[in-house]
C-alpha cells in the first residue's frame, strides 16, 4: 500500500525481495504498476532466506543501477535482504532508510544477536521510521541510535533521524455487516498462534470465559505451533460446539471473520503497533487487548478495553465488554467512521515522503565516516563488523571492473503502459 500511493504520487518505486518458491524467480508486475523482483535465494525457514553479506551484492548492483534508484527503504530487523541493501547501496551512491515493525528483547540470545546485527547496520543508515513511539523507544535502545549532543558532548541525545510513522489501512476493504440482532456474543481472534500472541493465555481464559458466559462463544483464525494445545484445551472442556478454529486466514477473508463477532480479542504479550486490532475496530469490534507495547497508542479508550497479560484480568476486561455489548453501547458504523479519520495510507505515504526528502537532501557519509562509526561498535564487533565493510567495498570494485556499469542495460524511467497490461495479463494467466 505504501508503495502503491507513492506511485500514485508521481515516484517510480520496485520492490526487490527472495524467491518464496522455485517457479517464483525473476520479474513480476502488480498493479498498479509495481515491478516485483523475485532473487532467487530459497527460504531455509519461516520465510527466512540464509543471512550473509556478499551473494546479494551482484543481484543489487545490477537491479539498483538499472532502475536509477535513490533510495532503499528496508524493512523488519530479521530481513537479511534488508540488512544486505543497506551495506552495499552506499557504495553506489544511495540513501538508506529502515523501518521496524517489531519489539526484541535485550535477555535471550536471538534478542541479543539480532540487536547487535542491527547496530551495525543502523550505524550507516540515514533515517529510521518506527510504527509506534513505544517501538521507537525500543528501537533507539536496541539500535544504540544516541549521537553526541552539541550542548554537551558527554551527554548522548536520540538521532533526530528516528521517526515515528504509524501503520494504516483501507477503511473501505473493513466496513461493518450489519449482522441480525442475537442474544449471542461472539469473541473474534485472528492471530498467528505464537507464543508472543500470548495464546496460552487464551488457552488458559477461554474455558473460564465460556463458564462465566453461557451465551458467548469463540471463533480463532490463525495457524501456528500453538493450534494443537488449542485443540487439547477444546476437546479438555468439551467445547467444540462453542470454540470454532478456522486454521490460515487469506486476508481477503478478514472481514467475512470478523464480521461474525462483537469482541475482538487480542492477548498478545509484546507488539509494536497491532494491525489486527486496528482492523477489528474498523470492522465495528469493540476491542479487548493487552496493553502491553504501542497498543495504548491505537485506538481512543472508549473503543477498547485494556488488561495486564494476566488471566484474571483478561477475564475482567472481556466481562466489561460483554456488558458494553448488551447494553448496546458500542455502536460498529459509528466506530467504522471514526477509524476512517484516524488512519490513512495516503497520509502514511505523505509522511514517509517527507523522510525521504529529508535523506535525500543531508549530507551522505563518506567510506572514512562508516569506517569510525563500525569501530564503535566494540573491541570485538568493531573490526570484524569494518572487515566485512572492506570486503564489501573490494567485492564492488571487482564487479564494477567485471561487468562495468556501461554494460549494463539501463531501462527506461516511464514504462510503456501497454507493455505493461500485456506483462500483466500474462502472468495473471500463468498464475491462474
Amino acid at each position: 500500500m505504501l508503495s502503491a500511493n507513492l506511485i500514485r504520487k508521481g515516484h517510480k518505486v520496485i520492490i526487490i525481495t527472495h524467491s518464496h518458491r522455485p517457479d517464483r524467480v525473476g520479474i513480476r508486475w502488480l498493479l498498479p504498476g509495481l515491478k516485483v523482483y523475485y532473487i532467487p535465494f530459497l527460504p531455509i525457514a519461516s520465510s527466512a532466506t540464509l543471512p550473509n553479506f556478499f551473494t546479494s551484492l551482484p543481484y543489487l548492483r545490477t537491479i539498483l543501477l538499472r532502475e536509477h534508484i535513490h533510495l532503499i527503504h528496508a524493512h523488519a530487523s530479521l530481513s537479511s535482504i534488508g540488512h544486505e541493501g543497506i551495506l552495499h547501496s552506499h557504495l553506489m551512491g544511495i540513501r538508506t532508510v529502515f523501518t521496524d515493525h517489531s519489539l526484541f528483547g535485550f535477555d535471550d540470545a536471538a534478542s541479543i544477536l539480532t540487536n547487535k546485527l542491527m547496530v551495525g547496520t543502523l550505524k550507516n543508515v540515514d533515517a529510521v521510521i518506527c510504527v509506534s513511539h513505544t517501538g521507537r523507544e525500543n528501537m533507539v535502545l536496541r539500535g544504540q541510535l544516541y549521537e553526541r549532543s552539541e550542548k554537551d558532548p558527554k551527554v548522548p541525545e536520540v538521532r533526530k533521524s528516528v521517526y515515528v510513522i504509524p501503520n494504516a489501512l483501507v477503511a473501505e476493504q473493513f466496513k461493518p455487516r450489519v449482522q441480525p440482532p442475537t442474544d449471542t456474543i461472539t469473541i473474534v481472534v485472528i492471530s498467528r498462534l505464537a507464543y508472543r500472541k500470548g495464546i496460552d493465555l487464551l488457552v488458559a481464559t477461554a474455558p473460564k470465559i465460556c463458564s462465566l458466559f453461557p451465551n458467548v462463544n469463540f471463533v480463532v483464525g490463525g495457524d501456528g505451533p500453538k493450534l494443537l494445545e488449542l485443540l487439547q484445551m477444546r476437546e479438555k472442556y468439551l467445547l467444540q460446539d462453542r470454540m470454532e478454529l478456522l486454521g490460515p486466514i487469506r486476508h481477503k477473508d478478514v472481514l467475512s471473520v470478523l464480521s461474525r463477532g462483537s469482541i475482538f480479542m487480542n492477548t498478545s504479550l509484546t507488539e509494536s503497533f497491532g494491525i489486527a486490532i486496528l482492523e477489528a475496530a474498523c470492522a465495528g469490534l469493540y476491542v479487548v487487548s493487552t496493553r502491553v507495547g504501542g497498543v495504548p497508542e491505537i485506538l481512543p479508550e472508549d473503543m477498547i478495553s485494556f488488561a495486564k497479560p494476566e488471566e484474571d484480568d483478561v477475564i475482567r476486561a472481556i466481562s466489561e465488554a460483554v456488558k458494553i455489548i448488551q447494553n448496546g453501547k458500542h455502536d460498529p458504523l459509528q466506530a467504522h467512521e471514526r477509524i476512517k479519520t484516524f488512519y490513512s495510507w495516503e497520509e502514511v505515504a505523505t509522511r514517509t515522503e517527507k523522510v525521504y526528502d529529508t535523506v535525500l537532501r543531508s549530507k551522505q557519509m563518506g567510506l572514512m565516516e562508516r569506517i569510525e562509526r563500525t569501530m564503535d561498535l566494540g573491541p570485538f564487533a568493531g573490526p570484524i563488523y569494518t572487515i566485512i565493510l572492506l570486503v564489501d567495498c573490494l567485492f564492488f570494485l571487482f564487479l564494477e571492473w567485471w561487468i562495468p556499469r556501461e554494460k549494463l542495460h539501463y531501462v527506461d524511467h516511464h514504462w510503456n503502459q501497454q507493455a505493461f497490461k500485456k506483462l500483466a495479463d500474462e502472468d495473471r494467466r500463468r498464475c491462474g
